[in-house]
């Protein structure tokens, strides 16, 4: 019944002889049992052949003692569950975390067809887009626009002289 509750314990302490249900019968079902997987089992029983550890062992239980157990040891196989737990939670947190950040991911890859005169590329919904949207749909990236030094020397001065031809003297440069 504890092990059906909500506020499931992550560690569990069971003996093999128990009345009704014995610690085997719970430890089968338990790595069967959703949110179960990760609970840590200390059998605990006056069993001590290695035919019965090894049978505690394979029905589940992650620790066997034999009693009568010492308090000490007792107390320590605990504190070894409990860093085991511990370190479960941990993984169990980053592989969350990764597939989080895994789903955020946008990435580029395959064969990119891309018009050789204005350097649309089509995208799988056959619709030409500019270089800038596709990729921005694509990876985790946006784009600021400027203008490179070589462009600005080859492309916008000339423009902007031949526009400077264009307008009309300024008052005061005819008489000159």
């Amino acid at each position: 019944e504890a092990l059906q509750q909500p506020d499931l314990p992550s560690l569990a302490i069971l003996d093999w002889m128990m009345p009704e249900l014995d610690g085997i019968e719970v430890c089968r079902p338990a790595r069967q049992t959703e949110g179960l997987e990760s609970l840590y089992i200390i059998l605990v029983t006056s069993r001590d052949s290695e035919e019965d550890i090894v049978a505690g062992l394979d029905a589940g239980a992650n620790d066997y003692i034999v009693k009568p157990w010492r308090r000490d040891e007792l107390a320590t196989r605990i504190g070894v569950g409990e860093r085991v737990v511990e370190l479960q939670n941990q993984l169990a947190n980053r592989v969350e975390e990764l597939e989080e950040a895994l789903g955020r991911v946008k990435t580029l890859q395959g064969l990119l067809p891309i018009c050789s005169y204005c350097k649309k590329i089509r995208d799988d919904g056959n619709y030409w887009k500019q270089v800038e949207g596709y990729i921005e749909d694509h990876a985790d990236v946006s784009f600021s626009h400027c203008i490179c030094p070589d462009c600005y020397t080859t492309i916008v001065e000339p423009q902007l002289a031949e526009l400077e031809a264009e307008l009309p003297p300024k008052q005061g440069e005819d008489e000159a």
